[in-house]
């Protein structure tokens, strides 16, 4: 048996067993082109009553170690709400190149954990909270999942802009033809950017399938980012049948300048939508 079943198995069981109580461990879920690096973390319960469960999907070149995601993973956990975060493919500690990652394989990796959250005793439900591209992704994953799967979604600096990015040929800094993309680009910190993120991006249906997602969206959005300007964030708004956004003054794309007040803005929304 791999060694990544036996390690799903040992945290299933004590999971079962009510033996999580206020853990974050690290463990590997099979996604899209190999192991995902993932964690988990459950609030104390004297009871094996199932909770909700949120998804965090992290952005473009970052993984699921951030400021920002710990501080929201705090505040949920203290309200009651399961975590889990994970790295996706060529990211952080997972398995896979960045040069080969691209929105659609993401999108699998998403729904390969969202698959491996479902089958756990503890889980209730699922919500997803994505932080820049990872907005893009857990948009675009609860458009094709629909409300029956996902419960709620959480959409911070949601990276549309990746589409118009490889449009115009520029990406974070790296200039490219378009029409001609070669083999890969380097990004400005050497990382190899691959021809085929860039030819998918050009064509995303990334608001066609986001609005196929009819349930409980919350969009957060800072008004100084430079990276997505916040009217990506409002046609979130305009193109989801349930949204609601909140523009934040003075922010940057990192929620950076107060990290602890806007992570509790999410957390805040979704414990009054799943409780």
């Amino acid at each position: 048996m791999a060694m990544k079943h036996i390690i799903s198995i040992i945290i299933t069981v004590l999971c079962s067993l009510n033996l999580f109580a206020q853990t974050d461990s690290t463990f590997y879920i099979q996604g899209s082109v190999g192991r995902l690096a993932a964690r988990l973390q459950l609030p104390q319960s004297d009871t094996n009553k199932k909770l909700p469960v949120v998804i965090l999907c992290h952005g473009f070149m970052g993984n699921m170690d951030s400021e920002l995601f710990d501080d929201i993973s705090a505040d949920l956990v203290a309200k009651g709400i399961g975590v889990v975060r994970f790295d996706f493919n060529g990211h952080g500690k997972s398995d896979g190149e960045f040069q080969n990652m691209t929105v659609p394989n993401e999108i699998e990796d998403a729904k390969e954990v969202i698959r491996w959250v479902r089958n756990q005793d503890f889980t209730k439900n699922i919500s997803l909270l994505g932080h820049s591209q990872g907005g893009v992704v857990a948009a675009m994953t609860a458009g094709e999942l629909g409300n029956k799967n996902i419960k709620s979604l959480v959409l911070m600096a949601p990276a549309a802009v990746l589409r118009d990015d490889a449009l115009r040929g520029n990406t974070m800094g790296a200039i490219y033809d378009p029409w001609n993309v070669p083999e890969y680009i380097t990004m400005p910190n050497g990382l190899r950017l691959g021809h085929d993120y860039i030819v998918i991006a050009r064509e995303l249906p990334i608001y066609e399938t986001a609005s196929r997602y009819t349930g409980p969206t919350f969009i957060i959005h800072g008004k100084a980012d430079r990276i997505v300007p916040y009217t990506y964030g409002e046609r979130f708004k305009h193109d989801m049948k349930n949204a609601t956004i909140r523009l934040i003054d003075g922010e940057n794309h990192g929620f950076t300048v107060d990290t602890a007040k806007n992570a509790g803005i999410a957390a805040d929304w979704l414990y009054k939508e799943l409780h």
